[in-house]
């Protein structure tokens, strides 16, 4: 079965999102992609909580740092679309054209992504207000917005 989106998790640090996001992918058939180093070991008990009993139905798979993850997710999807989700980009997700396959980038919840990394593909942001005290969404919300907008556009209605 062909996933729909593929959500890649850039040097994750804190268990509950990364489990709270594999349960996202569970839910959607979307697939976890997990860039080492990580904050914590996957078998943490923290991260299959937040999982609860789903992993036994996600496409996860793991690379030992983003040279690996880069080169062989290009391999393995040569016409995948690459998007970055940053605070610091212009365009936000209501301007991203999202199709069957992407891949939606998202960085550690404490630094973010990389400007290199960013630099390399498209950046979008979610909608904030600008007065806010607080400088970004949660990772795991952020990622179940973004999932959710895009597999919208894809018609999707099997949620």
């Amino acid at each position: 079965m062909t996933v729909p989106l593929h959500i890649v998790l850039y040097q994750p640090e804190i268990p509950p999102n990364t489990g709270n996001i594999a349960r996202l992918c569970a839910c959607t058939g979307c697939a976890l992609h997990l860039v080492h180093p990580l904050g914590f070991d996957v078998s943490d008990k923290a991260v299959r909580r937040a999982g609860l009993d789903y992993w036994q139905h996600l496409n996860v798979y793991e690379y030992a740092d983003w040279q690996v993850f880069s080169e062989a997710f290009a391999k393995a999807h040569p016409t995948a679309r690459w998007f970055a989700l940053t605070t610091k980009a212009s365009d936000t997700i209501w301007t991203a054209d999202f199709h069957a396959g992407d891949a939606l980038v998202f960085g550690p919840e404490t630094r973010g992504l990389p400007e290199e990394i960013i630099a390399s593909m498209r950046a979008i942001r979610i909608p904030m207000r600008s007065d806010a005290a607080v400088r970004s969404l949660n990772l795991s919300s952020a990622c179940s917005i973004i999932t959710y907008e895009a597999l919208r556009q894809l018609n999707l209605d099997y949620l």
